[in-house]
């Protein structure tokens, strides 16, 4: 089932406290509004009075346009229209260019609550950062039983039944030197519309659990070199029972796509018996995909040659 996050003034703040150097000026008591909708406003119709259309649950962004408007007013006025402004549930308001508001404002976001944060960056720069962020947190995601691993540099997720040896692969990967994201629960959300991330989950952070070994701390086994917190997905690898009456793909010929979250990436169904060594098929599975990515087939390079041998005879 996919879902969606909530965001909280709070979240946004800490999120951007660093790359966009925030200050909070105003409101800490409304700190914990709601953020629902990833765009931003900049509220010039609304501050010179027309709010037919206001955009009251978006983030209200002030540039140097607006702060000099908001100076140029008197008193009553000025009050008359943050009023308006702020008496319509917005979530916080974003001042750019560490330009100083007007007191009345800084007033207001004390007196009902609304946060007023600060920036030193152009305005520009802070509404590309904050919809990036906004974007990114307000995708949808989800979470999959499986694995997720960083294999030569492409992103794996091993999917297939519960026992069917997820867990044992992702084990033999890392010990040959691969890098593991996320094993049981993985978080997959789409970043930038076309790209599948993977993350962890924090309770089971750095752990492997292996039927007849328990629980494993893979980072104080192999290092900190074994993990990473996030990867793109590239490659579902989907483990299965062997089955005798199955016709399996032999040949490669046509790349076989999975659909996650509307994004399509490569798929792969590797049967398990006894005897086979799964990891090393994984690797297998993920440099051939490098391959790929490179516009080589070698399943394709290997009929041209066969075609052009019977030609030849």
């Amino acid at each position: 089932m996919y879902k969606k996050r909530e965001l909280t003034v709070v979240e946004l703040y800490e999120s951007m406290k660093t790359p966009l150097r925030l200050e909070l000026l105003a409101g800490e008591k409304g700190l914990y509004r709601k953020v629902k909708v990833a765009e931003l406003n900049r509220p010039g119709l609304a501050l010179a009075g027309y709010t037919d259309y206001f955009a009251n649950r978006r983030i209200q962004v002030l540039g140097k346009a607006e702060i000099t408007f908001l100076n140029s007013l008197d008193l009553t006025t000025l009050k008359q229209r943050l009023l308006t402004i702020f008496g319509s549930r917005i979530p916080c308001i974003l001042v750019a260019r560490r330009f100083t508001p007007p007191a009345e404002l800084i007033k207001m976001g004390n007196e009902l609550g609304v946060p007023i944060l600060r920036s030193p960056f152009v305005t520009m720069r802070i509404m590309n950062k904050i919809t990036m962020f906004l974007d990114n947190w307000f995708a949808p995601f989800l979470s999959l039983h499986g694995s997720l691993l960083e294999v030569s540099g492409v992103g794996v997720l091993i999917t297939g039944k519960s026992g069917i040896g997820k867990s044992e692969s992702s084990l033999a990967l890392i010990s040959r030197g691969h890098r593991i994201i996320a094993d049981d629960i993985v978080r997959i959300h789409v970043e930038d519309g076309i790209t599948l991330v993977g993350t962890r989950s924090e309770i089971t952070t750095h752990h492997l659990e292996l039927r007849g070994l328990g629980i494993l701390d893979v980072q104080s086994l192999f290092g900190v070199g074994c993990i990473r917190d996030r990867k793109r997905i590239d490659l579902n690898i989907y483990l299965e029972e062997w089955d005798p009456n199955r016709e399996y793909d032999r040949l490669g010929m046509a790349e076989t796509k999975t659909v996650i979250l509307g994004i399509e990436i490569p798929y792969n169904v590797i049967p398990v018996k006894p005897g086979r060594d799964l990891a090393l098929l994984v690797e297998a599975a993920a440099l051939n995909q490098r391959l790929r990515w490179m516009g080589r087939n070698p399943a394709k390079e290997l009929n041209d040659r066969l075609i052009q041998a019977m030609q030849r005879k």
